[in-house]
């Protein structure tokens, strides 16, 4: 006979085995730390993206080269596509100072200015010729570089054009931490320095070539991207620059034609390699890691998002990547106009690492994948 005490307790494990089972049901097995999870947000308006930018809304503003629009993401993936007759092949974007946004157009040699709102304005000028990046100023102004000059736009849209010695074919440009504007010349395989008062300081960056990005880090110094150049010896490879020119480069076999870079906010640079197909993340003591998904295609640029996330786009399969500073990787891809991802695969796909192994579960439009000893897993 049960005593009314043995009777609570038989009750109690028995409760205690069916929670388990039903717990046992949604979690299966696990690892400790998975190295990436994926989720694909159907949208429309994503088409051949370029450059990426936070805006001042809280959301992020990207380019779309190959259909001529602006387009704006939400952290949780709703995108938002913008149309204009002056936006041509639009480039980079950068939030300016005047709280709105503002890209290259690279077919019409001119600049944009788009509202949170919408609202689109194009600014023209002799001067403008060939422009590739864009950068907001220490002195409220938004600066630009084109073929052979550093170009300046106040948020009034009044331009003025400065050449000086060894600017050639530059590329990047970004605010430093001394209050100057800093930029890489591509053609001269040179770091170029600009105060707002339009004088050019230049320092030689030795065995580099195909200088594309560069960002202020947390360290007090400007990071850039290094491309691919057979002839060159530290080509694939991330550049540092001191304030005072002193340059320092690191190179890594997963360094393949890097070419956007921004300062994330756990401290350190993470940057897009092209070629490889992957993200990047270099610290400023020069660690390099690397981080791949399927869903990575030629990443070009990428931002540091309102979220404490990196976002990048994808130029290739058309969409919007988002990466946690662990390494978690999401995907926001266009639904529309044709566009998808090449490499999505439908079901469930095991990969193996050594003694590893990773099982890949799509359901619902979602992926969610772990590196573990055992298999299958569900995370």
């Amino acid at each position: 006979m049960l005593t009314t005490k043995s009777a609570s307790a038989q009750v109690q494990r028995f409760a205690v085995k069916a929670l388990i089972i039903v717990l046992s049901a949604f979690v299966l097995t696990s690892c400790p730390t998975p190295i990436g999870t994926v989720t694909n947000f159907p949208s429309t308006g994503i088409f051949g993206p370029r450059g990426i930018a936070a805006g001042p809304d809280g959301n992020l503003w990207f380019t779309n080269s190959a259909s001529n629009t602006i387009g704006r993401i939400t952290p949780a993936g709703v995108v938002s596509n913008f149309t204009d007759p002056s936006i041509s092949r639009p480039a980079e974007i950068v939030a300016g100072p005047d709280g709105n946004l503002w890209f290259i157009n690279s077919w019409t040699d001119s600049i944009g200015r788009i509202t949170p709102s919408g609202v689109v304005s194009n600014f023209t000028d002799p001067s403008i010729s060939s422009p590739w990046g864009i950068a907001a100023g220490p002195d409220g102004n938004v600066w630009f570089t084109n073929g052979h000059s550093i170009g300046r736009i106040t948020p009034a849209g009044v331009v003025t054009n400065f050449t000086g010695t060894g600017i050639s074919g530059p590329r990047g440009i970004a605010a430093g931490p001394d209050g100057n504007l800093w930029f890489t010349n591509s053609s001269s395989n040179t770091i170029g320095r600009i105060t707002p008062a339009g004088v050019v300081t230049n320092f030689t960056v030795p065995g580099v070539s195909e200088l594309n990005g560069i960002a202020a880090g947390p360290d007090g110094n400007l990071w850039f991207t290094n491309g691919y150049n057979p002839s060159s010896s530290l080509s694939n490879s991330i550049g540092r620059i001191t304030p005072l020119g002193v340059v320092s480069t690191f190179t890594d076999p997963s360094i393949k034609n890097p070419t956007g870079i921004a300062a994330g906010p756990d401290g350190n640079l993470w940057f897009t390699t092209y070629e490889n197909d992957s993200i990047g993340r270099i610290t400023p003591a020069g660690v390099v890691s690397n981080f791949t998904d399927p869903s990575i295609s030629t990443p070009r640029g990428i931002a540091a998002g309102p979220d404490g996330n990196l976002w990048f786009v994808n130029f290739t399969n058309s969409s919007i990547g988002r990466i946690t500073p662990a390494g978690a990787v999401s995907n926001f891809t266009s639904a529309g106009n044709g566009i998808s991802d090449p490499r999505e695969i439908a079901g469930a796909r095991t990969e193996t690492s050594g003694s590893l192994t990773r099982t890949t579960i799509r359901s619902g439009g979602s992926r969610r994948l772990a590196w573990c000893p055992t298999s299958p897993v569900r995370v």
